[in-house]
């Protein structure tokens, strides 16, 4: 499978963060999304609402009875219809009032606030000629600042104050270009000055690239964990162990913490080629590290070493630096894998609980436990494809393997909407339309003479997209170990349009993962 391409790198790039009203950018390409707004131009009512009785210019009152005014002229155009002589006509100005708003942000025209930005730790400040009414229409910071002074000093981290001209673009424009590397301190200008809207948007930027594999995921998450964004964390925790054989190539990995680290190691999830690998990724974080001793001792216990085969399980006795620096923390780990690969699964059983996590596999990629399947133009029609798998992990069933058989159907109907049809002429039901259909992929076992007792199989479909020239994992179906099939596989994927985030080069990208699950034997009193 890594000839086939599933991951080894991820990189962080540049790309666009859709928000309200955000100008969307990737690669200097463009395409505007400005959200327009209307002036619904109205008779009679809504006009005589706003009284110049009590507020004075520039003051907060009049700032109140802007406010109004927007919000009349709003309800106004939701109710107005098209067409009829009572109707009103919209006149949509929007862009020559964005480019007017641009141009009052760049020269400064009619200011009454001045920002001074400094950068924490340096001299350097960045001048900004703003305006109090724009400025507190987004922010309560900004209108306490503001409310009683009209020159304010900022101290900002130097990454926050790089980007707080982006930052003042969005308070008058609603748009917004950003990078990568600028996402970070773009939420935290939003956070601190509780732009809510920025805030969002932001978050849901980071979300929508890490799911494409495009955001530097460890420094997202230890951001996440910092500020208390739990949906980003679990995003950002999600892709990495879909994607753990990626990362652990990357310059990321060295940035984990053993608080991510211990977030990792007990997941079954993890998608990698094997068992080895995470071990040999887990000693280079160590040797990086260096943290304390039982931190390090943890970490090898989570390791699952009776999914190491016994050949190589004595080479990491025999050269491993972590081993032999942390052996005995694991001797018994080691002494329960030899057993485990000595004896038949059933025989081991008898004696020993072989419900815990270390005798379960993770989502290896080794041809042993699955292979890739790449369907070219998978809304054509019906596919079918087999493949074999060892039948346990133990070395007792190192030779014994497997055979699954495979369906796909792009447009399978369920029988709900299938036609029915009636003893009487004329009364079967609509027939139904292709695109009705959802896919289907069915995984079922050639033959029953390869199961053994004590043994289920739990299967994994890896749905990849394809990122800098790797492919990275972009979903995961299991399969319950009772089922043939996923319930929910590719359930609002559109096989049809070229350019679906299931697709690659108008392809759909699988890895089938069969994981055999012990089961303990029931034992009977004699």
């Amino acid at each position: 499978m890594a000839e086939a391409g599933w991951g080894r790198e991820a990189g962080p790039e540049g790309g666009a963060i859709p928000l309200y009203s955000v100008l969307y950018k990737e690669e200097g390409c463009e395409r505007s999304g400005l959200a327009s707004r209307s002036l619904q131009c109205t008779r009679g009512r809504g006009t005589k609402m706003l009284r110049r009785g009590g507020a004075t210019p520039g003051s907060w009152g009049s700032f109140w009875a802007i406010l109004a005014l927007v919000g009349l002229a709003a309800r106004a155009a939701q109710r107005a219809e098209v067409g009829g002589e009572a109707a009103g006509t919209a006149i949509n100005h929007s862009q020559v009032l964005l480019q007017r708003l641009q141009e009052l942000l760049r020269q400064g025209n009619a200011s009454d606030v001045v920002l001074r930005v400094q950068a924490a730790g340096t001299d350097e400040v960045r001048v900004f000629h703003a305006h109090r009414l724009l400025l507190g229409l987004h922010s309560q910071r900004f209108r306490e600042l503001l409310s009683n002074q009209s020159e304010v000093l900022l101290q900002e981290p130097g990454d926050c104050a790089a980007v707080f001209d982006k930052f003042i673009r969005y308070l008058y424009c609603g748009e917004l270009v950003v990078l990568l590397a600028q996402a970070i301190p773009l939420h935290r200008l939003a956070a601190k000055y509780g732009v809510a809207s920025l805030q969002r948007g932001v978050a849901d930027y980071m979300r929508a690239h890490l799911a494409g594999g495009a955001g530097p995921a460890v420094g997202w998450y230890h951001y996440a964990v910092s500020t208390g964004d739990e949906a980003l964390r679990q995003t950002c925790l999600q892709f990495l162990a879909w994607n753990l054989s990626a990362v652990a190539g990357s310059a990321e990995w060295g940035a984990v913490s053993p608080e991510l680290l211990a977030q990792l190691l007990p997941r079954s999830d993890l998608v990698l080629q094997d068992e080895l690998e995470l071990f040999h990724a887990l000693e280079a974080w160590l040797g990086r590290a260096r943290p304390p001793p039982a931190v390090a001792e943890r970490a090898l216990r989570a390791i699952r070493y009776p999914m190491i085969p016994p050949a190589q399980l004595f080479q990491l006795q025999a050269r491993s630096a972590a081993l032999a620096r942390h052996g005995p923390a694991v001797a018994d780990l080691l002494l329960q894998a030899y057993q485990f690969h000595a004896a038949s699964p059933l025989h081991y059983a008898k004696f020993f609980d072989v419900n815990s996590s270390a005798f379960l596999p993770r989502n290896y990629l080794a041809p042993a436990w699955g292979a890739p399947w790449v369907i070219n133009n998978p809304a054509r029609d019906d596919r079918s494809t087999s493949f074999q798998t060892q039948l346990g992990p133990s070395g007792h069933d190192a030779g014994r393997r497997v055979t699954w058989n495979v369906l796909f159907s792009p447009r399978w109907l369920p029988v709900s909407l299938r036609p029915v049809y009636a003893d009487a002429p004329g009364t079967a039901l609509p027939a139904a339309r292709p695109e009705d259909g959802r896919p289907r992929l069915v995984v079922t076992p050639a033959s029953s003479g390869g199961d053994a007792a004590g043994v289920s199989f739990q299967k994994t479909v890896l749905v990849g997209a394809r990122l800098h020239g790797r492919l990275l994992v972009r979903h995961a179906y299991s399969f319950h170990q009772s089922s043939e099939e996923a319930g929910d596989f590719l359930a609002h994927a559109d096989l049809q349009r070229r350019n679906s985030e299931y697709l690659v080069e108008n392809a759909l990208h699988l890895h089938l993962i069969v994981k055999p699950v012990y089961h303990t034997l029931i034992r009977t009193p004699k």
